[in-house]
């Protein structure tokens, strides 16, 4: 009777160290799925997600050189510009941070590693000479935002990213427009100042 009961006891400690071990394993794999979803959710496909991410740190990245163009510009318009950028953008920033909370995606805390060089070239221009590059790069950004934001009002699948590009474009195609308007005026001036 006694190594019955042994045996039962052996048998019921293995069980019970199986049920524990296989408790654990579908808690770690429901943590990996878990965390995997906190990054997107199923509702954001990742050129959605990459769209949210790009846009953002483009976004920082025109409010912070809107400051320098506030700050150094010569020319009244350029700065005027400058704060339509920083004021345009900051708001396209917050409508992004919400889309993002609400579809569980990280986006970019400051500029890509590009528009960080930009903004140190510019850093070091003073007068027309950071006006005219100013200008330049604001001409070429817009251009490829709008390429970008363009392609997203058309194939985004979630319908708040969707709504955002096409919500956005006129806004952007505005930017371009000033900036298409203002840029030719600064390779005059420099010219001019030659």
């Amino acid at each position: 009777m006694h190594h019955i009961s042994s045996t039962l006891l052996a048998l019921s400690f293995g069980a019970a160290m199986t049920l524990a071990a296989a408790a654990q394993t579908g808690m770690q794999s429901g943590a990996r799925q878990n965390s995997s979803m906190g990054k997107q959710s199923a509702g954001t496909a990742s050129s959605d997600t990459n769209f949210l991410k790009r846009a953002a740190a483009g976004g920082l990245a025109e409010v912070e050189l809107g400051q320098l163009a506030v700050q150094k510009a010569s020319n009244e318009q350029i700065k005027q510009f400058g704060k339509r950028m920083i004021d345009d953008h900051s708001k396209a920033n917050e409508e992004l941070k919400n889309i993002a909370a609400q579809e569980h995606v990280t986006l970019p805390s400051k500029p890509d590693m590009k528009d960080r060089a930009t903004r140190d070239q510019l850093e070091k221009l003073s007068g027309a000479e950071f006006d005219q590059a100013y200008m330049s790069d604001m001409l070429k950004d817009h251009k490829k935002d709008l390429a970008e934001f363009e392609r997203a009002s058309k194939t985004a699948k979630n319908p708040a990213v969707k709504s955002f590009a096409e919500q956005t474009l006129p806004v952007l195609r505005e930017h371009l427009n000033q900036a298409e308007q203002i840029a030719p005026t600064q390779k005059t001036q420099a010219s001019n100042m030659q």
